[in-house]
Parts: C-alpha cells; structure tokens; sequence
C-alpha cells in the first residue's frame, strides 16, 4: 500500500521522502520511483514503532518542504487477543496509534506556518466496530479515524486539509496471504491510493469503493451493533 501511494504521487510529480524499516525494498522502490518518473525520492531507513524515527524524520526533512505527509504504515496479528504476548499488543499501538502521532508532530508545525499543506491517514473500516480476531488492530484504527477527524477540524482553518481513508480489503501481498476467499468489494492497492488523494479537501473520512461505501453504511447506520460486529466475525474468519 505504501508503494502505491508513492507511485500514485511520484506519477503525479511529487518529490518524495519514503520510510520503511527494510532498507533493501525501500531503496530498491526509490531508486525505480526516480528513474520511472524523474522525481527525487529521498529513502529514510527507520523503525516507525520507535519513538526515535519522528527525530530522524525531522531530520532528514529539514533542509526541504514536506507539503503532503501519508501515514500508511501498520502492524497486525489475526487470532484472539489472549493467544499472543503484550509485547505483539503493543507493538500494534506504536506502530498504528503512536506512529501517526509522532508522524504528524514531526511535519504538520512547519506546514502550519506556511499555512498550507495535507495529511492523509490510513484507517480502515474494521475500525467502525468491534472485529473479531483482529481486536487490537481494529481499536487501533479506531483510533485513527478519531484522530483524523479531530484533525481535519482543527487543522482546515489554518490550511492544513487531513483525510482519513477507510477502504476494506486491498489486495496486498499480506493480504493475498493471510485470505482464504477474497472478501467482496476487495480494491487494488493502486486505486485506494489515487482515490484517497483525490478525498483531499472533500471532508473529513473517505470509503473508497461503492461496496465498501455500502458496507459501511449498512454496519454503522442501519444494523445493531451486535449483529454489525458478527458480521464482521463473520469476514474475518476467512483470514489466517
């Protein structure tokens, strides 16, 4: 998914600054960014679930202008909550919950006083409801759809557009793994990204696909939440 974006802005004529943990991927994906669409591509080698990573952001950002910050990255485990050490737990907080907090402390100060610039989080539509097997993860994109929405308010005033977007399943390497049966309305990494962007400035949370759009209606204005959360039991059994 975070490939996609940077294809999606690179083709769009952005330069950009990707982070990963993986230093062998990501500067292979920068180096073909660059080459395919003449942008520079500035990789920054770091472990989003450390508190460190926001200094080093800062740091290898200070002698540019960051004008758009995706937080995309995530951490997850699928299985019961109590089957797994406090340690995976928390590692889904740092990664899902702190990461975007200290991602946004490191570039949204200096986008404020140029009054301009975007933030796009990534939150996905099990965090509408409890989902079973996918606990942590779920509250913790909970978590980002009230940080964004919180955000988009505070921030629109001064230039700053925030979206949050919601898809379903994206057909991702993790994703094509972990899944049995393809869920329905399941999306291309590629097309999440172009229509996330084009959300920028058309309010606060974004659901891209028109099934995934239904479905998030259906589980959150028109069924009572227990039988919302089965349902959602229901889609996650596929996963493993």
């Amino acid at each position: 998914m975070g490939a996609a974006f940077a294809e999606t802005l690179a083709a769009r004529g952005l330069n950009l600054v990707l982070l990963a943990d993986g230093r062998p991927a990501l500067e292979a994906t920068a180096e073909r960014l660059a080459a395919a669409h003449g942008v520079e591509v500035r990789p920054v080698v770091c472990d989003l679930a450390e508190a460190s990573f926001a200094a080093r952001l800062a740091h290898s950002t200070s002698d540019i202008e960051v004008g758009l910050g995706v937080y995309n990255a995530a951490h997850s485990f699928i299985g019961r909550l109590f089957d797994r050490s406090i340690d995976e737990c928390l590692r889904v907080i740092d990664v899902n919950c702190a990461g975007p907090l200290r991602f946004a402390h490191a570039i949204v100060p200096p986008m404020l006083a140029r009054g301009r610039g975007g933030l796009v989080l990534m939150s996905s539509l099990a965090g509408a409801q409890g989902t079973p097997r996918l606990s942590a993860y779920a509250a913790s994109k909970a978590f980002n759809i009230v940080l964004g929405e919180s955000l988009w308010a505070e921030l629109g005033k001064d230039g700053v557009d925030v979206v949050v977007s919601c898809p379903g399943a994206i057909r991702t390497p993790g994703y094509r793994k972990a899944a049995r049966a393809e869920a329905p309305g399941t999306l291309d990494a590629m097309l999440v990204a172009e229509r996330t962007l084009d959300a920028l400035g058309r309010g606060p949370r974004y659901v891209p696909g028109a099934v995934n759009k239904l479905a998030a209606f259906m589980l959150g204005r028109l069924l009572p939440r227990p039988l919302a959360i089965k349902l959602m039991a229901k889609s996650t059994e596929r996963l493993s």
